[in-house]
């Protein structure tokens, strides 16, 4: 077995100003969705769409920045609201404590939803149609946000066996038993394979709504899948039918996804 090598969170620090890891990570997850969505432009249907509905890197820019907000904004509200509801209504103030850690993936999900259908509202385009574009450029800046879990040492996995060649030993969990390092599964899961595979469907012409379906779905599974693997919050421990929080909101996104992907598929396109 492994034992977590205890990194420093802090990457720099000058005086008083330190910057965090998993500060880099968040900025290393805007990099790469902008990277990506330039190159998304390339990608039919936008590359072919002219006059003013033309897609740009200024609405990169837009998509990114609203996409930010929703992120921070619904990470927070979403965990406040799906993890602690009773504790955060007792304390409404610290839902603004920031600092104290807490972001839902799930409520930011949520909050970027709202964002960009902001966005395609105020640019007289098909919400869809900005959801398929921005949904393969996603899970890279998922993968980000796992190798910052793991450079914390949070969020780590169940017990594994002790034969498992992988399973580490995370000393802040308060056990001196190995674990599933289920922050590298995720990392792999949601984050690359799931790119790789989006990426590749999203590159040939797809009606309207299939992007965004098969990401839903392929998040979906593939958080439930790792969720075996990782350990529940404590404060909620496992919930009915022996699933957690995380599977029991996977399992919506699941179904929303393949809804959104057969009725997208039978619905007749706009020319």
């Amino acid at each position: 077995m492994l034992i977590y090598p205890e990194i420093n969170p802090i990457a720099l620090q000058i005086g008083p100003v330190a910057i965090h890891w998993y500060g880099l990570t968040y900025l290393a997850a805007f990099g790469l969705f902008y990277f990506l969505a330039t190159l998304r432009l390339r990608h039919e249907p936008y590359a072919s769409i002219t006059g003013p509905g033309a897609w740009s890197r200024r609405d990169i820019e837009d998509i990114l920045f609203l996409g930010v907000m929703g992120v921070v904004i619904g990470g927070r509200l979403g965990y406040c609201l799906f993890y602690k509801p009773a504790y955060y209504a007792a304390h409404p103030l610290e839902i603004l404590y920031v600092w104290q850690g807490g972001m839902s993936f799930h409520g930011g999900l949520l909050g970027v939803l709202v964002s960009q259908w902001w966005f395609a509202h105020s640019r007289k385009r098909p919400w869809l149609q900005v959801m398929d574009f921005i949904a393969p450029c996603v899970p890279t800046g998922l993968a980000a946000g796992r190798v910052g879990n793991f450079i914390n040492g949070e969020l780590w996995g169940r017990f594994s066996s002790p034969d498992l060649p992988w399973g580490m030993v995370f000393k802040n969990s308060g056990s001196m038993l190995p674990r599933h390092p289920s922050q590298i599964y995720q990392f792999l899961l949601e984050g690359m394979l799931l790119f790789v595979l989006l990426w590749l469907y999203a590159r040939k012409p797809r009606k309207m709504g299939q992007v965004s379906g098969a990401f839903l779905v392929g998040y979906g599974v593939f958080r439930f899948i790792a969720e075996f693997f990782r350990e529940p919050d404590d404060f909620l421990g496992i919930l009915a039918l022996g699933m957690s929080m995380g599977q029991w909101l996977g399992v919506p996104m699941i179904i929303a996804g393949a809804w959104l992907w057969i009725w997208a598929s039978k619905r007749p396109q706009p020319r």
